[in-house]
């Protein structure tokens, strides 16, 4: 199997999950496997697939405030999206294993590079590793088993997995700065979770030169390099999958889908 790299200038919410269900497609149809590391331009919050957004957040004061949302083709809760490095991998589904054991693997080499970096963390206890579910509360409200949390408390990194057609899409965000009280912020009445959101920054954990998307980019494609073997240098989008990107991008641009549940 041969890996691709991709490192993306920031782009808007819908166009980012466009691009990483066709990532999915690729890889579902031609065996593509695809680490990509991206920002967003401008802040998004986005949704789990089938998180009910209509009823847990305040759309209203969302748009009163000019804040973008999108909703993902993955599941899981909300995240805002702002000072981080997101990362997607896609690959056919028997690349490392099962869909604990896939969120594991990811999340172990992101531990890695994290931990090259300084970073004092570790994996959640396996609590039935593959994510939250879309039950109240932030993404990172509460920390799954395998997921990369601090070892003084917080979680750095959260994800969401989807399953295809012989394929799977895992993305993430590694958070630079914690700012997810955000969430907290716009979720209307009880959420059955945890008030704040229990995030750690990497400014927290190192230098505040090593907490920057470069750095810690540069360090998630150099474990991707040992590991797994993907390319030490980007390559460009396939006009293949940017084709299929632009045909998906109607979808995550509509109300419709984004605000859908």
């Amino acid at each position: 199997m041969t890996w691709s790299l991709l490192l993306d200038p920031p782009a808007a919410g819908a166009w980012n999950m466009a691009l990483d269900h066709a990532l999915l497609s690729a890889a579902e149809g031609h065996g593509l496997a695809c680490l990509r590391l991206y920002a967003w331009d401008p802040p998004c919050l986005s949704f789990g697939r089938n998180e009910p957004a209509l009823r847990r957040y305040d759309r209203a004061a969302l748009e009163r405030h000019g804040l973008a949302a999108v909703r993902r083709p993955t599941g899981g809760r909300a995240v805002w999206h702002h000072r981080e490095v997101t990362y997607a991998v896609a690959a056919p589904a028997t690349t490392f294993g099962s869909l604990p054991d896939t969120y594991r693997e990811i999340h172990a080499l992101i531990a890695d590079a994290l931990r090259a970096l300084g970073a004092d963390v570790r994996l959640a206890d396996d609590r039935g590793a593959g994510g939250v579910g879309a039950g109240a509360g932030a993404c990172f409200a509460t920390a799954a088993g395998g997921e990369v949390v601090a070892e003084a408390g917080g979680k750095v990194v959260g994800s969401a997995q989807l399953r295809g057609d012989g394929a799977f899409l895992q993305h993430g965000s590694i958070l630079l700065a914690a700012e997810q009280d955000l969430v907290a912020s716009l979720t209307l009445g009880p959420t059955g979770a945890p008030a704040a959101p229990a995030a750690t920054g990497l400014a927290e954990l190192v230098y505040p030169r090593r907490a920057t998307w470069s750095a810690v980019s540069a360090a998630v494609a150099e474990a991707a390099v040992s590991r797994w073997g993907v390319p030490e240098s980007p390559g460009p989008l396939p006009a293949g999958i940017r084709a299929r990107a632009e045909a998906l991008l109607p979808r995550y641009t509509r109300p419709e889908w984004t605000w859908r549940r």
